[in-house]
């Protein structure tokens, strides 16, 4: 699981990211919005921690932004020191998934993240995105920059294990064994499937996202800035 944690004081962010990855997440940064809203949506997270005073743009903004401007809907616990309820209620209103309050037990913080993905992966909520690409495990439908595409079900398969993975380059022989398990087709098979969701994916589109790493593998990911 992939957590991102947007928090401007240092202590915090370091106490935070110290005790998620002794619980076995892996953790992204970042100490102002603008860096935050950057990571969130070009990269996929499972969940993200957020802290409402930023500098650049404060944790609603990005929040909203997130949501409305980038249509993700990856979970947000907000962090804050603002008790009132109107704070909280903003918090909630502009998409956030629940609120912890400042000062606050990590073991909580560990245990609310615990909640919401386990809500998450269970309810009818569970989404691959990269980018502007976006797959709907539950329903199966993909949809690029607004537009659905049709995939067979290899090319379903072979989308979800490199969305999975991003922006990581995955070895053929992995995602042959994904795809067919011990009952490998001829050595071409993938190559033709790559090339099919290329056509599907990639071609209708200003900018790639399937990547071919000559001598080891494929990836799908947003080129670097």
């Amino acid at each position: 699981m992939r957590i991102l944690v947007i928090e401007d004081n240092r202590d915090i962010l370091a106490n935070v990211m110290d005790y998620l990855q002794l619980k076995g997440y892996t953790v992204d940064c970042a100490q102002d919005g603008v860096s935050g809203l950057h990571l969130a949506v070009s990269d996929h997270y499972d969940l993200i921690v957020l802290d409402i005073m930023l500098p650049g743009m404060d944790g609603y903004q990005l929040c909203q932004r997130l949501r409305d401007d980038a249509g993700r809907d990856t979970p947000i616990i907000m962090l804050t020191a603002r008790d009132a309820l109107d704070d909280r209620l903003k918090g909630l209103k502009v998409g956030a998934d629940d609120y912890l309050l400042k000062p606050f037990a990590l073991s909580e913080l560990v245990a609310r993240i615990e909640a919401i993905l386990r809500r998450s992966s269970g309810g009818g909520r569970h989404r691959l995105q990269v980018g502007d690409l976006s797959y709907d495990l539950d329903t199966l439908q993909v949809n690029r920059a607004g537009k659905a595409l049709k995939l067979n079900p290899v090319g379903l398969k072979l989308l979800e294990v490199l969305m999975r993975k991003s922006p990581a380059v995955i070895r053929r022989n992995v995602l042959e064994e994904a795809l067919w398990g011990d009952e490998l087709p001829d050595s071409d098979s993938l190559r033709s499937h790559i090339h099919q969701l290329r056509q599907i994916v990639d071609k209708p589109f200003e900018t790639p996202l399937i990547h071919t790493v000559h001598g080891v593998g494929y990836s799908l990911a947003e080129p670097a800035q």
